[in-house]
C-alpha cells in the first residue's frame, strides 16, 4: 500500500460541512465536523465522528445532547465555517508554542445563535439544524463515532448545503 496515494484518494472524498454544537458543565461550544451522516430512518439516527480529544466530545459525553447545524453553499457560510476550524485548545495543533498553544478558542463569541431547551447552540445563519441525544459512543481509531437519536430539527430555508467540494477543504474536523 502506498500511503501517499491513499491520502490523495481520501483527500478527494467530498463531505458536507456542519457545525456541531454542545453544552458542557461550564460552557456552550461548537466545532466544525465533516464526518456526519444519517444512519437510520426508524428511529431517526445520525452519526458524528469526533476526534478523541475534541472538547465538543467531552461536552457530549457529559450532557448527552448535541446539535448539527447545516450551512448553505454561500460565501458568507464559508466565512462563518472558517471561524470554527480552530480547535478549542490551541495546544491541540502540533507545533504551536507559547501564547498560541495556551489559547482557548471560544468559537461562538460574536456569532448569533440561540440554544435548544438542553442548551445546545443553533446558529442563526444555519439553513437547518437537528438536535440529538447521544445513544452510543463507538471508539474507532483516533475518533469516536457518536450515534444520536434526533429529538428535534428545522429546515429554516431551502438552499444547497456547504460541502468540501465548494470550500476545497479536505478535512475540517
Amino acid at each position: 500500500m502506498e500511503a501517499a496515494q491513499v491520502i490523495k484518494v481520501t483527500n478527494q472524498m467530498p463531505y458536507g460541512l456542519y457545525i456541531v454544537g454542545s453544552a458542557g458543565d461550564s460552557d456552550v461550544n461548537a466545532m466544525m465536523a465533516d464526518w456526519v451522516m444519517q444512519v437510520s430512518f426508524e428511529p431517526r439516527l445520525v452519526a458524528v465522528s469526533f476526534e478523541n480529544d475534541a472538547h465538543t466530545l467531552e461536552n457530549v459525553r457529559t450532557s448527552r445532547v448535541f446539535t448539527v447545524n447545516l450551512l448553505s453553499k454561500e460565501e458568507h457560510s464559508m466565512e462563518l465555517a472558517s471561524k470554527f476550524a480552530q480547535p478549542y485548545y490551541g495546544a491541540k495543533i502540533k507545533g504551536r508554542a507559547g501564547t498560541a498553544a495556551t489559547e482557548v478558542h471560544h468559537k461562538l463569541e460574536g456569532i448569533p445563535y440561540t440554544t435548544t431547551a438542553d442548551g445546545c447552540p443553533v446558529l442563526e445563519a444555519a439553513m437547518g439544524w437537528l438536535e440529538c441525544r447521544a445513544e452510543e459512543f463507538v471508539p474507532v481509531g483516533d475518533h469516536t463515532i457518536v450515534i444520536g437519536a434526533v429529538l428535534d430539527g428545522r429546515l429554516v430555508r431551502d438552499a444547497e448545503p456547504l460541502t468540501s467540494s465548494y470550500t476545497g477543504w479536505n478535512y475540517s474536523g
